[in-house]
């Protein structure tokens, strides 16, 4: 089996002088003050936008992200509305060469990306959780083995399962998410990749997150 770490990738291009002029050209559009409109005008106006708590101008713009995380994970951002999700299939896709799983956020100290070698002298929640992921791969290829469809076989798999989903979502709706993955009573593995992807559109757009 092989272990990985949880990441993300952006994969739109996010331009703050583009994302400014579409937020403020949207705005001013239910003012009428299209007249007043400059190149430098865009912050003060996201953030008078933003205080007055009229969000669904913000609504205009959107990105995409990809994330490679556990199914665990992607069972809670599935949830959340407005977005639009593509997930690698466990129904569809033939893990018979091998499983990769996510390692979890607490055992990355006692674990390293690649194919896992097995430690004799591992602490015990270690060897605790890497016999179970070796296990469901057995057990997963097992059953492929005797006839089962991958549909099939997948029962026996994990939330730690190595999983890929692509997220697109507006403006509004991400501030939404990372308000509920990135606070404290969030799961610790969503927080993971949450926070980071957070501070980066932050760094673009700090008068919104």
């Amino acid at each position: 089996m092989k272990l990985v770490k949880p990441r993300y990738e952006i994969l739109t291009k996010i331009k703050r002088v583009d994302i400014l002029k579409k937020i403020e050209m949207a705005g001013r559009t239910c003012y009428k003050s299209d007249s007043e409109y400059t190149e430098k005008t865009g912050a003060s106006f996201l953030s008078k936008i933003i205080k007055r708590g009229h969000l669904s101008v913000i609504e205009h713009v959107s990105f995409t992200v990809k994330f490679i995380c556990d199914r665990g994970v992607t069972h809670e951002l599935v949830r959340h509305r407005l977005c639009a999700f593509s997930q690698e299939s466990t129904r569809y896709c033939n893990y018979s060469g091998g499983l990769t799983f996510i390692i979890p956020l607490w055992l990355q100290n006692g674990l390293k990306e690649g194919e896992y070698k097995e430690q004799e002298t591992a602490p015990i929640d270690v060897w605790t959780w890497c016999n179970s992921m070796l296990k469901a791969e057995k057990d997963y290829k097992h059953l492929l083995q005797i006839g089962w469809t991958p549909q099939q076989a997948r029962s026996v798999l994990p939330n730690s399962l190595k999983t890929e989903i692509v997220t697109t979502a507006n403006l509004r709706e991400w501030k939404h998410i990372f308000n509920m993955r990135t606070s404290n009573a969030a799961h610790p593995q969503i927080r993971e990749i949450m926070i980071p992807l957070q501070t980066e559109i932050g760094n673009i757009l700090p008068e919104l997150f």
